[in-house]
């Protein structure tokens, strides 16, 4: 039987993208039958020097209010004062289901309540000079290890804290799963042993510079940050997971970023 080449094509197309979509369901499904939660990792670039007031305004009297509302009960905000790439503001966005973050994402600014307290900011008088020059973001799940943010005693006693954002790229998809399972496999116990106090790790499923993982740590200072790195990599158990030829070469490139929280950050 010989099938016109236009027909073929579309019922290819249709079958792929059913492949894709089914696909896509059930990592979903398994994500959470897991309990693992997805973040959203956005990053509110700014023009070097300008203030961010405005933004804050937004985050703090609009967006958080409305995230809380809908269940979403502990948002991150933070600043970069040693950014090297340009200022930007931070923010993380816990979902306990994939469901979440579409729903959630596309109700925001049609939300009443967001449209009023965030007036200022959704109306910025001019293009000259707007709340933000650029939004990114990034989508993870996270990790077995650490399936739900865990928010840190510090955050919860409103105490002094510094965190430590850092990214791991790999040169290939097979090689970052590699290190998200290092991670599983001792990483993440040994840095809760040691009062790294890991709020997530995540494993990015979009965003720019695919594919890589990222995790944040909480310290008092950073003083005890960095002694308790130390000790981390001074560890028998990492020695051992690092050495292993098993998890050799899976990561290309390390970017850490020291975060400091708003004043009205629930992280």
């Amino acid at each position: 039987m010989n099938i016109p080449r236009r027909d073929f094509l579309k019922t290819t197309l249709v079958a792929s993208a059913a492949t894709a979509l089914t696909s896509l369901k059930a990592t979903a499904a398994e994500a959470g039958a897991a309990g693992r939660d997805y973040y959203e990792l956005r990053a509110y670039r700014l023009k070097p020097g300008a203030p961010h007031t405005l933004l804050d305004a937004y985050l703090e009297q609009a967006l958080i209010p409305a995230l809380n509302t809908q269940g979403i009960k502990a948002v991150g905000v933070f600043t970069e004062p040693e950014a090297k790439d340009g200022p930007a503001v931070w923010v993380l966005i816990p979902h306990r289901s994939l469901e979440s973050v579409g729903r959630v994402t596309a109700a925001l600014n049609r939300d009443p309540a967001v449209l009023a307290a965030g007036a200022d900011y959704l109306h910025s008088p001019t293009k000259a000079n707007p709340a933000f020059d650029r939004i990114d973001s990034w989508l993870l799940l996270a990790f077995a290890g650490l399936p739900q943010l865990a928010v840190p005693a510090l955050a919860q006693k409103k105490a002094a804290r510094i965190f430590e954002l850092r990214v791991y790229e790999s040169y290939s998809e097979a090689k970052a799963l590699n290190k998200v399972d290092m991670f599983n496999a001792g990483e993440i116990g040994l840095m809760q042993q040691l009062d790294l106090s890991p709020v997530f790790y995540g494993q990015a499923l979009v965003g720019r510079d695919l594919p890589h993982l990222a995790y944040l740590l909480c310290s008092p200072d950073r003083e005890t940050h960095t002694k308790n790195w130390a000790a981390f990599g001074a560890h028998p158990v990492w020695h051992k997971l690092r050495d292993d030829p098993q998890y050799a070469d899976n990561v290309s490139k390390i970017t850490s970023r020291f975060l400091v929280p708003a004043a009205f950050s629930q992280i």
